[in-house]
């Protein structure tokens, strides 16, 4: 992580948007922060927790990171809280109240949208959300303008007694830019004023907040047109002018230098009248927006003939290599070879997979073993377990439906299912975020699902953070550290159904899982071994392949563990006439950790202690070799 503290004021860093983002935070004055991690937004509250004077926390989820933000706020300090767009999903209970009370102190809701779907199960547009919750929304273009929109955002905030939403996307919150800083600027909260018709949203006291939120909507839109983040670019080819918010901005600039541009960095509410202005001075408009058509269609309902998806994607990046073509198209030219029908240069295929020595190696490997399952998985790194060599997960939909959809697989089984054992798989981090409520869903309705709690002491996903399950704090301090075991008994499996094991022990893992899913009623089996990129992990002494004992059965291969690599293939007719595929194979023995998992599957024991040979050693010059 860079560019955190100490940079002194009028210093020009190299900052992503996360950091440039959380510098800002910092200098605003904000008192409290929190979040839950999420690629692409995690950076930010990782970097906010390094600065002095905020209280930094990682929530249990986005909903509880929301809430305290809101308290926080409430209470007249300055409060920031960031997820990535799936989290709002999970915070917009709160947030879809939060607009009628508002808040006193400056709260900032970051939320980093997913555009190409580097690490998430959709692509979403978290500008629905200022239009659905009424509230403005900043869409930076860069580093620079991460930084200068959060500090606006502030002051836009407390002025109107509003959260602001500031939308970011992948590429603003991991590419690097300079960027010039300043200093914090102290903000005392005056303390909470109680106020019950404001604040204790009930029918009758909500229903009165409602005219003052569209009395806002008002007064938002005529500053956002005036408003210095929204501004235009003239242009000598007039032909198509471009409409366009956040990093589409640089690829329409990079593309169609000499188009005029109608720059929103305060997008919603939108400024009409900027837009109906800029549209009378070129031929033909083109709304550029990453992903959905909000502009477009609110333009095009206002009576503005603007074009958009019809000549642009709807998914995606809408770089210069994305535009170039499409506006070609539009005005008739022809088509670059090069931007339209050239071959992707051709790239070796790679897959993602679970690293060297990973704890859940064992568990999928075992259930790919283990016949007649149904398997619910959910948001993680074991989410991989879907892939090849193991190809047992089923089902993933969003964090904690691990739990629902295997009750709802257990309930709804046809007669196709009906022999058929369902198992749910979830994470730690996973179970403690949206979970729990579905093993109390499942116990309560008496399911027949073993559910896999996999206990790695991390969110691993996004870089192995801290939570409740691991007794570290954000900061890495010590922290009350929850005990699955007591917990998930708490949430009322019985006794005998709950059983912990260690993952690279594959026999007792084996039995455990067949044992259990036989058992009509609802199973908890938790293993119990850290992420092996954190700090948790005691890494064991390497094995390697003695090549005149390995056989070419390939057992160790289905383990899936990147470090065993394929050295050759045959086949073998066996005495039955039955022909069968061999592979003989070596380990990395450089990036082997020693777990051990290989081992346990190796028919011939082919697999050994690792001896180092001719290892290399510094001499002194003079001294006796």
């Amino acid at each position: 992580m860079a560019a955190v503290m100490p940079v002194p004021a009028a210093s020009r860093v190299l900052m992503s948007g996360n950091e440039a983002v959380a510098r800002a935070v910092w200098e605003a004055g904000v008192k409290v922060a929190a979040a839950y991690p999420g690629t692409p937004a995690t950076e930010m509250l990782e970097v906010v927790s390094t600065y002095p004077d905020v209280y930094a926390e990682w929530s249990v989820n986005e909903k509880v990171s929301l809430e305290v933000a809101i308290g926080a706020a409430y209470a007249g300090s300055r409060a920031f809280c960031c997820m990535k767009h799936v989290g709002l999903n999970v915070a917009s209970d709160a947030l879809m109240t939060l607009t009628l009370t508002g808040v006193v102190g400056g709260l900032v809701i970051a939320v980093a949208d997913d555009v190409g779907l580097s690490s998430s199960q959709n692509e979403q547009d978290s500008r629905y959300w200022g239009r659905f919750a009424h509230l403005p929304v900043f869409e930076p273009a860069d580093s620079q303008e991460a930084y200068a929109m959060t500090l606006a955002a502030y002051e836009l905030s407390e002025k109107f007694q509003v959260p602001v939403i500031l939308r970011l996307t992948t590429r603003i919150c991991h590419v690097k830019a300079l960027v010039t800083v300043g200093e914090r600027t102290p903000h005392t909260g005056a303390g909470f004023a109680k106020n019950p018709a404001r604040f204790v949203m009930v029918p009758g006291n909500a229903g009165k907040r409602i005219p003052l939120m569209f009395q806002r909507d008002g007064e938002l839109r005529a500053v956002a047109e005036s408003s210095a983040l929204n501004f235009v670019e003239a242009g000598g080819d007039r032909r198509i002018g471009f409409i366009v918010s956040g990093p589409a901005y640089m690829h329409v600039r990079e593309a169609f230098p000499d188009a005029p541009v109608l720059k929103l960095g305060f997008s919603h509410p939108a400024p009409f009248g900027m837009c109906r202005e800029f549209a009378a001075g070129v031929e033909r408009v083109v709304v550029v927006e990453e992903v959905e058509p909000l502009l477009e269609t609110e333009l095009k309902a206002r009576g503005l003939a603007v074009i958009g998806k019809d000549v642009l994607p709807l998914q995606g990046e809408l770089s210069p290599a994305v535009l170039k073509p499409a506006i070609a198209r539009l005005l008739g030219e022809s088509v670059p070879e090069s931007a339209s029908t050239a071959a992707p240069a051709p790239i070796f295929p790679r897959p993602p997979t679970m690293c060297v020595a990973c704890p859940h190696l064992g568990v999928y490997y075992t259930l790919s073993q283990v016949r007649n399952l149904n398997i619910s998985g959910d948001i993680g790194c074991y989410t991989l377990g879907a892939g090849h060599p193991w190809n047992a997960l089923d089902t993933c939909v969003s964090m904690g439906a691990s739990m629902g959809v295997a009750l709802g697989m257990d309930k709804g089984r046809g007669e196709a299912d009906k022999d058929k054992r369902v198992v749910a798989v979830i994470g730690d981090s996973t179970f403690l975020h949206m979970g729990m409520q579905g093993l109390v869903d499942m116990v309560y309705n008496r399911g027949n699902v073993t559910v896999l709690l996999l206990d790695n002491r991390a969110v691993g996903m996004t870089g192995g953070q801290n939570n409740p399950g691991n007794g570290r704090d954000i900061h890495g301090g010590e922290a009350p550290r929850v005990d699955f075991v007591a917990l998930v008994k708490a949430l009322g499996v019985k006794e005998e159904r709950v059983h912990k094991v260690d993952p690279y022990q594959l026999p007792v893992l084996f039995k455990t899982i067949r044992d259990e899913v036989k058992v009509p009623e609802v199973s908890v089996i938790i293993t119990d071994q850290p992420c092996v990129l954190t700090q948790d992990y005691r890494r064991q002494p390497a094995y390697a392949v003695t090549e005149d004992k390995c056989t070419g059965c390939g057992n160790c291969i289905d383990v899936g563990c990147p470090a065993i690599h394929v050295t050759r293939r045959g086949k073998e007719t066996k005495a039955s006439g039955r022909e069968v595929d061999l592979a003989f194979v070596r380990i990395e023995s450089s990036v082997c950790t020693g777990c051990g998992l290989c081992l346990q599957p190796c028919a011939p024991k082919a697999i050994e202690p690792w001896v180092q040979a001719s290892p290399l050693r510094l001499v002194k010059e003079g001294a006796p070799a």
